[in-house]
């Protein structure tokens, strides 16, 4: 039997790690069919299907995932090997993280880390492409919000998230504050379906006909909340920061967990370096005082913690999750 193409099996591997051919093809300057005949060349040659194809993208078989797991982490190499070489320093650390995570939940308490840490000199890159370790040689760890499993890298859990109506004070003054039973009357921000129907599923109410405004953009979302637009379904992490500003109201006790977390990201390669060891650290510390705060559970009391108990709740290292691939 010949031996696989190499290329054929680069091909796999990107897409594996895109999800998406299209930008899988961009990485290695393929066209999309090209593409996918070195992958249909290689389930030929082992009579298995590797991908499932849906209107998202694609996502690894069983069959497929075996083979990645194998090949990954030595083509990996290979590519390491072969790309230009940086000194690697343990003062110096690269991470990229979305900007709307960014400006309501790292920066504020970043100057904490680098207090305890002023040898370590850090770079922030926003970005929220998904993160191609393999090509970006340069960048040490990310930050993402997701289902906490991404091919070839480890995800450490930071914390959950949750999700509540939210307005700004104007719009409450002007039309008043809804009930539960009352809601939908009120101008919503977002989309049919989604997590507004489990909303009222789960919470009681009619959902409404129409919505006022869709956006595409949690960030910008949050923010004509904050001008009075209408009510948001709002991340409580991204909104925090325009709730302790005034800026929005936290409608009720009742809150949706997310469907997704907080996770801290990196390479295998990594794994000994000092600079991200000492962050990673600091990050799961902070994020636990995070989790613990009232901020981060579902209030049905209304009771809101003092700062003494938030802080004591924080002294205790959160429980760490087993790093995933």
């Amino acid at each position: 039997m010949s031996r696989p193409p190499l290329q054929a099996l680069m091909g796999f591997v990107a897409a594996a790690r895109a999800g998406n051919l299209t930008r899988a093809a961009e990485s290695m300057h393929l066209t999309v069919s090209a593409l996918s005949h070195q992958i249909r060349t290689i389930e030929e040659r082992l009579d298995r299907r590797l991908f499932v194809r849906g209107a998202r993208g694609v996502k690894l078989t069983e069959h497929g995932q075996a083979l990645y797991d194998r090949i990954a982490p030595h083509l990996e190499a290979i590519e390491l090997a072969l790309a230009p070489r940086r000194v690697r320093r343990d003062d110096a650390l690269a991470v990229t993280l979305m900007p709307s995570f960014a400006s309501s939940w790292l920066v504020p308490r970043l100057p904490r880390f680098l207090a305890a840490h002023p040898q370590l000199e850090i770079s922030l890159q926003s970005n929220v492409d998904p993160i191609d370790f393999s090509r970006e040689t340069a960048i040490d760890a990310g930050i993402r919000f997701g289902p906490g499993k991404w091919p070839g890298v480890e995800a450490v859990h930071l914390f959950d998230d949750w999700m509540t109506p939210t307005a700004s004070p104007a719009l409450i003054e002007r039309l008043g504050r809804p009930t539960l039973a009352t809601l939908s009357q009120f101008p919503l921000l977002g989309a049919p379906g989604g997590r507004w129907s489990e909303w009222f599923a789960r919470f009681g109410g009619k959902p409404p006909e129409r919505f006022v405004a869709i956006f595409d953009d949690s960030e910008n979302l949050h923010r004509a909340a904050a001008e009075g637009m209408g009510i948001v379904l709002g991340r409580v992490t991204l909104a925090r920061p325009l709730v302790e500003a005034g800026h929005l109201v936290e409608l009720f006790d009742e809150r949706l967990k997310t469907e997704f977390a907080h996770y801290l990201v990196y390479p295998s390669r990594s794994r000994d370096h000092r600079g991200l060891a000492r962050f990673r650290d600091w990050l799961l510390e902070e994020a636990a005082i995070y989790a613990a705060s009232d901020a981060m559970t579902p209030r049905r009391t209304g009771r809101t913690k003092r700062p003494a108990e938030v802080a004591k709740a924080g002294t205790t290292r959160g429980k760490r999750t087993r790093a995933v691939r």
